[in-house]
């Protein structure tokens, strides 16, 4: 008889390990918006210093995907490239606060009633 179950039953919990890892992690969204994209940081993060850990001496930097390369033409050809495009276009779209999330919760003050003490209390008094 040969084998009846499948090989790799636990592929899923494994991918998601390896998805949870922070070493290849960039910044988020917002953080490259409300830091990175200011023009002095911009600058700085542009014309960095000499740094012998980074790759390319951290002198070729995307800072729009918080990303460093090589050489000098691999930033170029990543500048052409649909994934340096999606997060451009990404950017573009305003920050989700947390005023916000707490909208989207129905915490926030929109679209609420006013509270009905005051009126009911105003009613009886003219009563």
């Amino acid at each position: 008889m040969g084998r009846l179950r499948r090989s790799r039953t636990h592929h899923a919990q494994r991918d998601v390990h390896r998805a949870a890892r922070t070493r290849a992690r960039t910044r988020d969204l917002d953080q490259i918006q409300l830091i990175d994209l200011d023009p002095k940081n911009r600058a700085a993060l542009e014309a960095q210093p000499l740094d012998y850990e980074k790759p390319g001496l951290a002198q070729h930097y995307c800072v729009e995907c918080a990303k460093y390369f090589e050489t000098d033409h691999a930033l170029r050809s990543h500048w052409k490239s649909k994934v340096h495009k999606r997060r451009c276009k990404a950017l573009k779209e305003p920050a989700y606060t947390i005023e916000e999330a707490e909208r989207a919760a129905g915490l926030g003050r929109e679209g609420k009633r006013p509270t009905s003490t005051n009126t009911s209390m105003e009613q009886d008094m003219a009563i």
